[in-house]
This record gives structure tokens, C-alpha cells and sequence, in this order.
């Protein structure tokens, strides 16, 4: 289990960028479709990675405090799934069931969101507000698999207090850490090192 840490290249104040893709069932999303009026959270996420199991359970209770507070939340798996079928669509769906996820789990089949997102790992966040402008990338807090630390969450829910406040982007952002997204052969991005 390689700990690889978040590119954070997309810059604060970014717009989200466009999307259309499916969950594991099929139906379509797109971005609109998963924002709220108050903002939307992006997690980059998988079935497999031990950094995203380890938070699946508290991201499943946040999510439903988000949606109460007017944030749309999603999460987007890029890997890929001829070299890791444990990512599979239709093992999202079991994913979805086990960790309560109610929010949409998408599918980028060609992994042109995560390029577009210039994500770099499992679990990736982006926060952006209602007007869609990129206000926190960075972790859900400084719990880890192999660490004591309890999942609290603190770090996004700095960013989202400070969000709904209005006030600027925390000026202390922690990159995320997890398992790298798993490119298909020359899809690697040219940030991205092995």
C-alpha cells in the first residue's frame, strides 16, 4: 500500500469542470445533476484502496450532514478496471450498499474527469461552492490506515464551515493521501510519476 499524495495542481477559484458519466447502474449524471445550491463535494475514490475504506463509513454520515447543509456530494472512480476488476461498476454498486453511500458513485470509463480534475489518488476531495469555484483540495483529515488518528473529518468541515461562512480558502491546505489512480497504459497524465 503506497501512500501517493494529491497533485493539488487545480488551482483555488478553479470552476468545476464539466461532466456526464454513469454509476454502476447505468444511469447517467452530470454535474449539474449532483450539485447543491450551497456546493458540491468531488471525491476521486475506489472500491479496493485501504485509505477509502478506512473513511467510507464516516463519509457516508458526512455526505448526509452536506445534503442538510445544501452541499451535493459525489464521488468518481477512474481506475482501471481490466487491471483492477475489484473496481468494476457493478462492485460499486456492492460498495455503495455495504457503506451506506447514498450519494452518487460514478464511473469515469475513460478517465477523462480525473485529467480534468488533475486527480491524483484515492481519496481525492475537491470542495467547490454554490457558484462552483474550487475552495478546498486537500484531506478529509489526518487519519490513515496504518495510524491512531480517529476519523473526524476535521479538516473538510474547517473548509466547510469556512465555505458557508464566506470566508476565503483556508490558507492551509493538506494534500490528500492514498493509492494512486490507476491509469490505463499512455493515459498516465504528465504530472503523474510512478
Amino acid at each position: 500500500m503506497a501512500e501517493v499524495p494529491s497533485t493539488r495542481i487545480l488551482p483555488l477559484g478553479s470552476i468545476a469542470p464539466e461532466f456526464e458519466l454513469p454509476d454502476g447502474s447505468g444511469q447517467t449524471f452530470t454535474l449539474d445533476d449532483v450539485r447543491g445550491p450551497r456546493g458540491l463535494l468531488i471525491m476521486f475514490a475506489c472500491n479496493h484502496c485501504p485509505f477509502v475504506i478506512h473513511l467510507a463509513n464516516a463519509l457516508a454520515a458526512f455526505a448526509k450532514e452536506l445534503d442538510s447543509q445544501g452541499i451535493g456530494v459525489v464521488a468518481i472512480n477512474s481506475n482501471d478496471v481490466e487491471k483492477y476488476p475489484a473496481d468494476a461498476p457493478e462492485k460499486m454498486l456492492e460498495f455503495t450498499a455495504k457503506y451506506d453511500w447514498q450519494f452518487p458513485y460514478l464511473y469515469d470509463a475513460d478517465q477523462s474527469v480525473a485529467h480534468a480534475f488533475v486527480a491524483a489518488c484515492t481519496p481525492d476531495f475537491y470542495l467547490f461552492d454554490g457558484e462552483l469555484k474550487l475552495t478546498y483540495c486537500g484531506q478529509f483529515d489526518g487519519s490513515r490506515p496504518k495510524n491512531t488518528t480517529p476519523v473526524t473529518g476535521d479538516d473538510m468541515r474547517e473548509a466547510v464551515r469556512g465555505m458557508l461562512a464566506g470566508e476565503a480558502p483556508l490558507p492551509s491546505q493538506r494534500p490528500s493521501t492514498g493509492c494512486n489512480i490507476k491509469w490505463k497504459a499512455g493515459n498516465e497524465p504528465d504530472h503523474f510519476t510512478k
